[in-house]
């Protein structure tokens, strides 16, 4: 199973504040580790939502709105893709991760990704050789 861990920003993440010498050490050695074992599949930092934004979509309009956003929405700071056999896996690890933000309370959320067999029938034939196909192109754009 897929799971998508992610990081809660923190009004320290939002000031722009980069991580000390100390912290990168530790994340990279976490890093290391989840490599190592085969789980991750992806992870990055996102910049302060003042550099984002954001559009929102209200009937059949779409309006855009820059960033910052009030840190109370519980933005994301940062986030990995790891492979794990179970929820349980996922929690093991993330109980060996680094304070993500020194100094502050931290909250990470962890959230399975759907697979395909989660949508039954909705999910035809052709529509999952769409998806097979379109998953396979970006594996192979990603390798390049």
């Amino acid at each position: 199973m897929r799971v998508m861990i992610i990081i809660k920003a923190t009004k320290l993440s939002e000031s722009g504040a980069m991580p000390s010498e100390e912290m990168f050490a530790a994340m990279g050695k976490f890093n290391e580790a989840l490599i190592a074992a085969g789980v991750m599949q992806a992870g990055d930092g996102l910049k302060p939502s003042k550099h984002g934004k954001r559009v929102l979509f209200v009937g059949d309009k779409q309006e855009v709105v820059d960033g910052p956003f009030p840190v109370a929405e519980k933005l994301v700071a940062g986030f990995w893709i790891w492979k794990v056999g179970s929820m349980d896996e996922a929690l093991e690890w993330m109980k060996r991760c680094p304070h993500p933000m020194p100094g502050e309370d931290a909250e990470v959320e962890l959230r399975p990704f759907y697979e395909m067999e989660d949508f039954g029938e909705e999910l035809t034939p052709e529509l999952r050789e769409q998806e097979i196909r379109l998953q396979s192109e970006l594996a192979r754009q990603q390798a390049v």
